[in-house]
Formats: C-alpha cells, sequence, structure tokens
C-alpha cells in the first residue's frame, strides 16, 4: 500500500515540468453500481455517493489539455457489502471544441479505502470519459463516465464485476 501511494506521489509530481496552467476542486454526486458478469446473487441497487477531489491543468496546445486530478470518491452498491471508497487519481486528456467546452478520456487508478482484508481488490483499473462545460474561466460544471477494466474482487471469491459510475460535479479553476 505504503509503496502504491508514494508511486501515485511521484507520478503527480512528475507533471510540474509542463507548463503550468490551472490548478482547482471539484466535488458533486456519484450514481454507481457494478456490473456483474453472471446474474449476482445479492441484490444489485445502485449506491448515491459523492466524490470531492483536486485538479491540474496543463496546457500540450491551445486546444488540449493533460489533466491529472487526485480525488477521494464513494462507489460500489448500496449492499454495505458492496460499498467500496477509493482514493483515485483520473488522468484526463482534454480536447477544448470552443472556450467552453470540452471533451477528456484518460485512464483512472482507485485504491480502496478502507476494509482491506474483506473479499474486494485494493487496486481497480478504469477508463473514463467526460463533458465539460464552462460558466466562466473559473467556474464548470461536467459529467464523466467511467468503467471498470478489471475485477473489483479477489480472484479466489469466484464472482466478476466491474465499477460502473456517473459524476456529475461542479468546480473552481485557481
Amino acid at each position: 500500500m505504503k509503496k502504491n501511494i508514494l508511486l501515485l506521489s511521484l507520478i503527480m509530481c512528475s507533471f510540474s515540468g509542463f507548463s503550468q496552467s490551472l490548478f482547482g476542486v471539484r466535488s458533486g454526486i456519484n450514481v454507481s453500481n457494478l456490473d456483474f458478469a453472471e446474474d449476482p446473487t445479492v441484490r444489485n441497487i445502485h449506491r448515491n455517493g459523492f466524490f470531492i477531489g483536486f485538479l491540474a491543468e496543463y496546457e500540450i496546445s491551445d486546444t488540449f489539455l493533460f489533466s491529472p486530478e487526485l480525488q477521494f470518491s464513494a462507489e460500489g452498491a448500496k449492499l454495505e457489502q458492496i460499498r467500496v471508497d477509493y482514493i483515485q487519481a483520473p488522468i484526463l486528456f482534454k480536447y477544448f471544441l470552443d472556450e467552453v467546452v470540452a471533451f477528456g478520456v484518460g485512464p483512472l487508478v482507485s485504491i480502496k479505502t478502507h476494509k482491506f482484508e474483506d473479499d474486494l481488490t485494493n487496486i481497480a483499473f478504469s477508463g473514463i470519459g467526460s463533458i465539460e462545460y464552462r460558466l466562466s474561466p473559473e467556474f464548470f460544471v461536467d459529467f464523466r463516465y467511467s468503467y471498470g477494466l478489471t475485477n473489483i474482487f479477489d480472484e479466489e471469491f469466484g464472482v466478476e464485476a466491474k465499477n460502473n459510475n456517473m459524476q456529475f460535479g461542479v468546480g473552481i479553476k485557481f
């Protein structure tokens, strides 16, 4: 666990070589669930949660941005045994259509924050897509969808499910 946090910290610090554009914070609500490979034996009801995090944006060109982030996100399903809270590191590559609308895609690494001795994996990988609308140069709203690329259950458990999450957020850039 300590090695993963150290690696994540080093990756985030290595981005300081880019020309710095902006820093910011974003927060909002999650609507998440698990996508089981087979019909689940438990009642699979979506979970409403929240997220909060920090972001940075680095210009690659006039229309492309690189945006590493660090956030807390409450995900999983409503049933207590399959709720999962994560510290996440999304890395988005954003393309601005104009001054106010941007689309983004990228990878998402999630590290579980609690209950390390349960049947859930401690690290999960997902793909993420986003759309952002700037209300002003500082304020924005966004929508993100992420889908798991890895099974969130330990192999020994014998069940396969992937994270499925929608985020509705607001943020401010400094």
